[in-house]
């Protein structure tokens, strides 16, 4: 991510990103995640721009964020598990609509753990856990 670090600055402290509301996380994780997933299509891939899309809402969609979730769960810290923690427990104010709640939870706190460690500007730790993905 060194290349985009120029473009996207990340300006707030540890200490500001920790106090940060899990959803806030989740906002950042969410498009982090989609990036991500996005651009490995784009290289490992020849799709037209709408099967891109179509491969890149699989990934993305809650039930297969929850899922990936699962797969890493064991590899986390003890804090990354309460950040995880944390994004499952936060208070969502709508019904998700193409995904049943506990996907939605557990998908919420897969993005707030990419959002969390990007905003902490914990790359290499991000970077190991999306390659896992």
């Amino acid at each position: 991510m060194k290349e985009i670090e120029g473009i996207i600055e990340r300006k707030r402290s540890i200490d500001e990103v920790k106090l940060m509301k899990p959803l806030v996380w989740a906002y950042i994780g969410d498009c982090i995640y989609e990036i991500f997933i996005r651009i490995k299509l784009v290289n490992e891939t020849h799709l037209d721009p709408h099967r891109l899309h179509i491969e890149t809402i699989k990934h993305v969609k809650a039930k297969a964020q929850a899922e990936t979730l699962a797969k890493i769960q064991e590899s986390l810290t003890d804090q990354e598990k309460d950040i995880v923690r944390r994004g499952r427990n936060a208070e969502a104010h709508h019904q998700p609509k193409n995904a049943d709640l506990a996907d939605y939870k557990h998908a919420t706190a897969f993005e707030a753990l990419i959002g969390y460690l990007y905003l902490s500007k914990q790359d290499e730790r991000l970077k190991e856990i999306l390659e896992k993905c």
